[in-house]
């Protein structure tokens, strides 16, 4: 489950540039989910092989009790309930402010592990100015520079010091593997309603997993011989023997879960159409490489027109999504179940499939041979076998000379031939090449 890092302190101390230099982007925004003010952001961040998600707040004022200023605190305090690590951030240059003070106050009253960053501190790693900062009873401080990227990696590597790296490729995706299944959706679409079906309908005893607060719940369901882990994003309660869905969105349980799981299921709303929301939600799961199904819930409470103007909609919003299925379903009305759990087992099979490298080899030369690459000045690439390169999602490594030339284009007409031979669906594929090195290119004449 990867960290949360909240970014916590009083306007204009810099926290948006270090968000930006934590999540290396200019922007950086991996959701901007309406309902939430502009001023609270996620975004997704990596030091070596370690993810982390960080959170960009407003000016914080705890005690702010109107207006905007009221909306950002409120923003704030969410972001810190979420968080396992708040960065508070400072300003050597302004100095140590009463509001910093508050703010310090507040964080001590929240339970949670802070770490002091004390901003537009270049060159200054040993100034007498730091010393006051000792004051706000936060430990050490820890200078940066957010504008010039200077301390950074060793907050970073001091705020994921309680984290043990995850051993991802340690486990073994066998026959007895549960398949991790999330459902996102933004709120109201009728997560919760699905959920408490599927668990009606099982008749399996569920339970909440032990663990920390930061482990997202996980429910675990058999149907039809095949074992699922249910990671809970509706958040799920256990209230006495019956589970209660409570429909409370939160951004950080959601890709959360999103990265932690085998397949999603991404639910719309057919009587609102796709928003926003949605094409953030499938874009963060696209770029998560997680299989997934789309599921359109209340299908049953719109007329044939509308149906028509959402299959448009879908078609242009989601078109990223294209490999997708499409499954009509009402979680009420328990309808469209039975082909919604097919399509969940059709996507974690395409994305957990093993392509032999003799047939990839073969399906490359016959799309080469159909239609060859386009030459770029006196090269043409040369494609000359390929083998698989990881699963879930699936990756094909294509090997040959000159192919940084070939188009993007040109790999998604590969992808396509792939896709058809094998019939990957609801599974993100990824084409890398390698070229080999071409010693008559290299100048020595």
């Amino acid at each position: 489950m990867k960290p949360v890092i909240a970014l916590v302190g009083r306007p204009n101390v810099g926290k948006s540039t270090l968000f930006n230099r934590m999540t290396k982007s200019r922007d950086a925004i991996v959701a901007d989910f309406a309902g939430l003010t502009r001023d609270r952001h996620y975004g997704d961040g990596r030091l070596g092989q370690r993810e982390f998600i960080v959170i960009d707040t407003g000016g914080f004022e705890p005690d702010s009790s109107t207006g905007i200023v009221k909306e950002m605190a409120r923003q704030t305090r969410q972001a810190v309930a979420e968080a396992d690590v708040v960065v508070f951030v400072t300003d050597v240059r302004t100095g140590l402010s009463g509001q910093d003070q508050d703010i310090a106050r507040y964080l001590r009253q929240a339970n949670k592990r802070v770490l002091l960053a004390v901003n537009k501190a270049e060159g200054m790693s040993e100034s007498p100015l730091l010393a006051e900062f000792h004051e706000l009873g936060m430990g050490e401080p820890h200078p940066v520079s957010a504008a010039h990227g200077q301390g950074i990696r060793s907050l970073i590597e001091a705020a994921l010091a309680d984290f043990p790296e995850e051993e991802a490729a340690a486990e073994e995706e066998g026959a007895d593997t549960p398949v991790r299944l999330a459902v996102a959706g933004r709120p109201n679409v009728g997560k919760s309603t699905l959920i408490n079906t599927w668990l009606g309908e099982e008749r399996l005893i569920a339970f909440d997993m032990p663990g920390t607060t930061r482990d997202a719940i996980r429910v675990p369901l058999e149907r039809a011989g095949r074992r699922y882990e249910l990671i809970d994003t509706a958040g799920l309660r256990r209230k006495g023997r019956v589970f209660e869905a409570i429909e409370k969105f939160s951004v950080v349980k959601t890709l959360q879960a999103i990265a932690d799981a085998h397949v999603v299921v991404l639910m719309i709303d057919a009587t609102q159409g796709v928003s926003d929301q949605d094409a953030h939600i499938a874009g963060y799961i696209l770029d998560s490489g997680r299989a997934v199904v789309i599921a359109v819930n209340k299908w049953d409470a719109i007329d044939s027109y509308q149906r028509e103007m959402l299959e448009r909609s879908i078609e242009q919003r989601l078109a990223f999504l294209k490999f997708a299925p499409l499954v009509h379903i009402s979680a009420l009305k328990r309808q469209g179940l039975g082909p919604l759990w097919q399509a969940i087992a059709d996507a974690h099979a395409s994305a957990t499939a093993k392509l032999p490298t003799p047939v990839l080899t073969r399906l490359l030369h016959e799309a080469v041979e159909h239609q060859a690459p386009k030459r770029a000045g006196a090269f043409r690439p040369k494609l000359r076998y390929a083998h698989q390169g990881g699963m879930n999602p699936p990756i094909i490594v294509i090997h040959g000379n000159s192919l940084e030339h070939l188009t993007d284009s040109y790999k998604r007409y590969l992808e396509g031939r792939f896709r058809q031979h094998f019939k990957l669906v609801g599974t993100p594929l990824r084409i890398d090449t390698k070229s080999s090195r071409n010693p008559f290119t290299d100048g020595e004449r």
